[in-house]
């Protein structure tokens, strides 16, 4: 993981989406992209991620995943029959998954050890953070590769100086084609472009107000970068990331620079075991940060922090953001 905990740091309400063909939240549907997840049609099947090159010739059977964000592209993709094993949430599954969720095993609170995964016998390892693969824990891909599991990596965590919004879509692709179930992937492309445009519209000739991240620290700031969806996500919620010139998903920024650049808004990610309300209560009671705007004017915005990494809640997430960032408009947009 690239945030988060110290020995990490260094390393790098919702709309739902109305999507009938895709959504795994009823046994039928699940039971559907199991049924087409056991045929081998259209393979073999190579794909290169994250500089590991696969070559599958019929779909995964049995799933660990690590992480939470990928944990709901499978059961968005109705692959719940799939998963083995699940690990590591960074705050609740949606509730459409709840019930889905908690028919897969825990195999640890965070990441299982290598052993705890060799026990569920997968032959498909998905993590959704760098730190899910650490070769020094004993989870590297390459372990996994010579105990005969493949692995995937989501691509948040590998690729620099694209669109990440078009990484989400071809996440969601690559994954819906290991599996056999294209037509459920493209599905879900369609409907998340449709809702991205349909937020787009509403915040259309609007001025952008300046954003800064908070996700945690005290010493420094840790933020959201230029360079993963989080970024982006405040683009298309009609926000500027005053940490853009960050050349990574998360990084730190000092305080200095935070009182320099302005925020008009400041977004918490909320997760773990410190609250909104006492992030909140940190940044108002910093006499450093008393001049600026967002401070002096209590603007702050929340995401669960499962909002904001690449996976399956993205769209909806722009638009909560983009009612959070311009209320106004967006109220206006959305009434009758």
């Amino acid at each position: 993981m690239f945030r988060r905990t110290p020995a990490l740091i260094a390393a790098a309400v919702l709309l739902p989406l109305a999507l009938t063909a895709c959504s795994a939240s009823s046994d039928g549907d699940a039971a559907t992209g199991d049924k087409a997840s056991a045929t081998s049609e259209g393979f073999p099947y190579t794909v290169k991620n994250c500089g590991v090159t696969t070559t599958y010739k019929a779909p995964p059977k049995r799933v660990v995943t690590m992480n939470q964000h990928v944990t709901e592209i499978m059961l968005e993709l109705g692959l719940k029959k799939s998963l083995v094993g699940t690990a590591y949430l960074d705050d609740k599954v949606l509730p459409k998954y709840a019930k889905d969720y908690a028919s897969v095993p825990v195999l640890a609170k965070e990441y299982p050890s290598y052993e705890q995964v060799l026990a569920a016998n997968p032959d498909f390892v998905y993590g959704g953070y760098a730190s899910a693969f650490t070769a020094g824990d004993g989870r590297g891909r390459e372990a996994f590769k010579k105990s005969g599991i493949e692995t995937r990596l989501n691509t948040e965590s590998c690729t620099k100086g694209d669109q990440p919004m078009d990484t989400l879509y071809e996440e969601i692709r690559e994954v819906g084609r290991t599996f056999g179930i294209s037509d459920r992937a493209e599905a879900w492309i369609e409907q998340a472009k449709a809702d991205n445009a349909a937020t787009a519209k509403k915040l259309a000739d609007l001025k952008p107000v300046s954003v800064f991240v908070y996700d945690s620290g005290d010493k420094t700031a840790f933020t959201a970068g230029g360079e993963g969806i989080g970024n982006e996500l405040i683009q298309r919620a009609g926000g500027t990331n005053v940490f853009a010139d960050l050349d990574k998903p998360f990084g730190d920024a000092s305080w200095e620079n935070v009182v320099d650049r302005k925020p008009e808004v400041i977004v918490i990610y909320d997760y773990g075991a410190t609250t909104v309300e006492q992030k909140k209560k940190r940044l108002l009671d910093d006499p450093a940060l008393a001049d600026v705007p967002a401070i002096k004017n209590k603007r702050f915005a929340v995401m669960p922090l499962s909002d904001a990494v690449l996976g399956v809640r993205v769209p909806a997430a722009v638009d909560k953001l983009a009612a959070q960032l311009h209320p106004e408009a967006v109220k206006a947009a959305t009434t009758p």
